[in-house]
């Protein structure tokens, strides 16, 4: 009888507490509410017979500057979002690779190796790569996305796609010269 009252017991607390999550929900978005509609609010003095606007309380002046803080931060990020798709497109044209480079490299440092999320493969040595491959291949270097694209690759592949990264920065260059 007791486990009974005790389970009981606790499913009405577990419900109590479900019920005062969902107020405080209801009463997040009645603020949020409040506050959208204080932000859109232009108090109008129509004495005198022309409309003149008055001067923004304190707490609108405040919204105003976190919305506009809030835009400057959005518009940093697609800035941010723009250049790395400029950087990409731009680099399209650059010069050829092959598509093994494309199918498992491209994607994080770049077409021509500029680097994306992944790190800038222009400028490095075809043994400096080679290494690293071999690395990331044998769990030397942990990361599992270069594992995952590397486990099925045989020694050939790894020399070939470090010789080809290895020649990125006197491809460029030639490219740059035309």
């Amino acid at each position: 009888m007791k486990h009974i009252i005790a389970a009981v017991a606790t499913l009405l607390a577990l419900g109590a507490m479900f019920v005062v999550y969902q107020s405080d929900k209801e009463v997040n978005k009645m603020g949020e509410i409040s506050k959208m509609i204080a932000k859109s609010q232009v108090k109008v003095n129509l004495g005198n017979n022309a409309p003149v606007v008055q001067q923004q309380t304190q707490t609108e002046a405040v919204s105003n500057e976190e919305i506009e803080k809030e835009q400057a931060k959005k518009k940093k990020e697609l800035d941010e979002k723009l250049n790395a798709l400029k950087s990409k497109a731009g680099n399209m044209a650059a010069f050829k690779v092959s598509s093994l480079y494309k199918q498992k490299c491209s994607s994080c440092h770049g077409v021509n190796g500029g680097g994306i999320i992944g790190p800038k493969l222009l400028g490095k040595s075809a043994e400096e790569v080679h290494q690293a491959l071999t690395d990331f291949k044998s769990g030397k270097r942990k990361n599992y996305v270069m594992y995952g694209l590397l486990s099925k690759m045989d020694e050939a592949q790894l020399k070939s796609l470090s010789d080809e990264i290895g020649s990125f920065e006197q491809k460029l260059k030639a490219y740059q010269q035309q």
